[in-house]
C-alpha cells in the first residue's frame, strides 16, 4: 500500500524538526509557494528556524524526548494549524514508522517514504535478508537477531574476530562496539544491547565481521509512486568520528566507473524490492579489494544530502515535495547528470582536540564565508547559545568546483574565512584533513583519524602551516621592496611554496 494522498496538494508544511535542516526545507517549500510552520522547544526559544517559518509553536520542554520526539503533539499541532504535510528531516522521528503512520492516519501527508519500506529497511537484519535475497555481496555475520551473550559467542567464533557489535532497530553509531577479543565480548555486548535499548527501544544486537580499514560509500536514490527509480550517484563519507560522518565528497576519488555502475545498480535493486518512494540512502562498504557490501539504508534524507544536489544541479527537498504530492520524477536515469565535484564539511560545535568532545557556549562571533560556489546550510546566529540537549550539528559548509583539487583549495579558502568565536568547532579539523597527503591523494578510510589525527599530530601540522605562512609573508615583504632575490630559486620561498603544494605527510 502507497502511503500518499492523489487528491490533496502540500499547501502548507509542518517541518517536525530544529536546526540546519529545518531551514533548509522551509527554503525548497516556500519556493514552491508552500506556507511552512515550525516546532521549537523551550530551549529553541530564540532559534533561527523559528523565526524562518511563516509560523512558528512550541512543543515542549528542552529534552528532546519532552519537545521533538513528541509524536502525537507535533500532529495535533499540524492538524490544529491546518497543514496538509509533515516532514520529519533527519533525526528525531524521521525513521520511526509508527509515527508515519500516526501522520497518515490523522488524514496528513507524511513526506518520507511508507511505513512499511521503512520497517523492513529501517530494521537492519531485514534490510540484509532483503539484499541477500537479491545476491547484494553482505559482509559475513548473523542473519537473525541477537539477545543472548552465549549466541554471540558462537557467531563470534564462526565469523572470526574482531567483529562489530550492531543495534538492529537504528544507526548513527549507538549501540555499536567494535570487540577484537573473545575476552572484551561480555562487557561490549552489554553496553552495545544497553545503549540500542536507550536510544531506540530495541535491544536486538547482530554480528558481523569488522572490516578493519573500508571506505564507506553511499548511493543517494530517489523513487517516486509511479515505480520510478534513479540514483544521482555516490558519496564517499569515510572521514568519521565515533561511526559519524564529519567529511563528504562526491565524485568519491578512485572509485572505477564499474564498480559505481554495480553499487548504483544495487542501491536502485534494493529501493525497488522494498517498494520506497522519496530520498533514501544506501550505504556500502568497499574493502581494500574493491569488494563492496551492503551496510544499510536510511530512509530518509541525509545530512550530506549537498554535495549530491551540488554535482547534479538538483534540488532534492524540492523532488521530496512533489513525490509526496504523487507526481513522477522529472527526470529519467540518463537525464541526471554528474559534473565537477563538492565536499562537504559538518560544522560541529566540539573539540577536535578533546575526543571531539561538545563545545556549550555562547557564539561570540559568527560570520559566513561568501563566494559563488559556497554554499552554507546553517541554524544559528551571532549570540546564540549553543543547547545542551541537542545534536552538536551547527552548520554545514559545501563547496563546488570544476574538479577536485579545486574543491579541496575552495574549501580551505572558505575554512580560512569562516569566523566562529565563543567554541571550539571542526572547522581546524577540517583543515587538517584537506591538508593531509592521504586526503589530498584520495586514498583514505574510515580509520583515518585513528592513523593520522591527534592533538600532537595536530601541533605539528599547527606548527608548521605557521612557519610557512611567516616565511610567505617575509618573502612577499621583501618582493615588494623591490628584491630581485626572491624568485622560485630562493629557498625559503621555494620551501614555503612545495610544502604548500605536498601538505602533510
Amino acid at each position: 500500500m502507497q502511503f500518499v494522498s492523489a487528491q490533496r496538494m502540500i499547501k502548507k508544511l509542518l517541518v517536525a524538526n530544529r536546526g540546519e535542516i529545518a531551514i533548509r526545507i522551509m527554503k525548497s517549500a516556500q519556493s514552491k509557494g508552500i506556507r511552512t510552520v515550525a516546532i521549537y522547544s523551550e530551549s529553541d526559544v530564540e532559534a533561527p528556524h523559528r523565526f524562518f517559518a511563516d509560523e512558528s509553536y512550541l512543543v515542549g520542554e528542552g529534552p528532546s524526548s519532552q519537545s521533538y520526539l513528541k509524536s502525537g503533539k507535533i500532529i495535533e499541532i499540524a492538524k490544529g494549524m491546518r497543514c496538509d504535510a509533515i516532514h520529519p528531516g533527519y533525526g528525531f522521528l524521521s525513521e520511526n514508522a509508527d509515527f508515519a503512520e500516526a501522520v497518515v492516519n490523522a488524514g496528513l501527508i507524511f513526506v518520507g517514504p511508507g511505513p512499511a519500506s521503512m520497517r523492513m529497511m529501517g530494521d537492519k537484519l531485514s534490510a540484509k535478508q532483503l539484499a541477500q535475497s537479491l545476491k547484494i555481496p553482505l559482509v559475513p555475520g548473523s542473519d537473525q537477531p541477537i539477545t543472548d551473550l552465549e549466541s554471540a559467542k558462537e557467531i563470534a567464533s564462526t565469523i572470526q574476530y574482531p567483529i562489530l557489535l550492531k543495534a538492529a532497530g537504528g544507526g548513527g553509531g549507538k549501540g555499536m562496539r567494535i570487540v577484537r577479543s573473545p575476552e572484551d565480548l561480555d562487557a561490549s555486548f552489554q553496553t552495545a544491547a544497553s545503549e540500542a535499548f536507550q536510544s531506540f527501544g530495541d535491544a536486538r544486537i547482530f554480528i558481523e565481521r569488522y572490516l578493519e580499514s573500508p571506505r564507506h560509500i553511499e548511493v543517494q536514490i530517489m523513487a517516486d509512486h509511479h515505480g520510478n527509480v534513479l540514483h544521482i550517484f555516490e558519496r564517499d563519507c569515510s572521514i568519521q568520528r565515533r561511526h559519524q560522518k564529519v567529511i563528504e565528497e562526491s565524485p568519491a576519488p578512485h572509485l572505477s566507473e564499474m564498480l559505481r555502475d554495480q553499487m548504483t545498480s544495487a542501491a536502485i535493486r534494493m529501493a525497488k524490492g522494498c517498494k520506497y518512494t522519496g530520498a533514501g540512502t544506501l550505504e556500502f562498504l568497499v574493502d581494500g579489494n574493491d569488494q563492496f557490501y551492503f551496510l544499510e539504508m536510511n530512509t530518509r534524507l541525509q545530512v550530506e544530502h549537498p554535495v549530491s544536489e551540488m554535482i547534479s544541479g538538483l534540488d532534492l527537498v524540492a523532488w521530496q515535495l512533489d513525490i509526496a504530492n504523487n507526481q513522477p520524477l522529472p527526470l529519467v536515469q540518463d537525464e541526471v547528470i554528474q559534473r565537477g565535484h563538492s565536499i562537504e564539511l559538518r560544522i560541529y560545535a566540539e573539540d577536535p582536540l578533546e575526543n571531539f568532545s561538545p563545545s556549550l557556549g555562547h557564539l561570540e562571533k559568527y560570520q559566513e564565508p561568501n563566494g559563488e560556489q559556497i554554499r552554507i546550510d546553517s541554524g544559528v546566529r551571532q549570540g546564540y547559545e549553543i543547547p545542551i540537549y541537542y545534536d552538536p550539528l551547527l552548520a554545514k559548509l559545501i563547496v563546488w568546483a570544476e574538479n577536485r583539487n579545486e574543491a579541496i583549495g575552495l574549501m580551505k579558502q572558505a575554512i580560512r574565512e569562516y569566523q566562529i568565536e565563543g567554541i571550539k568547532t571542526t572547522l581546524p579539523f577540517g583543515n587538517f584533513v584537506l591538508d593531509h597527503k592521504s586526503f589530498r591523494e584520495g586514498n583514505y578510510n574510515t580509520r583515518f583519524i585513528e592513523k593520522y589525527f591527534s592533538p600532537e599530530n595536530y601541533h605539528t601540522w599547527s606548527d608548521k602551516k605557521a612557519q610557512v605562512a611567516a616565511i610567505a609573508a617575509g618573502a612577499m615583504m621583501a618582493f615588494k621592496k623591490g628584491n630581485k632575490q626572491i624568485d622560485s630559486g630562493n629557498t625559503a620561498w621555494w620551501s614555503a611554496r612545495k610544502w604548500n603544494e605536498k601538505g602533510l605527510q
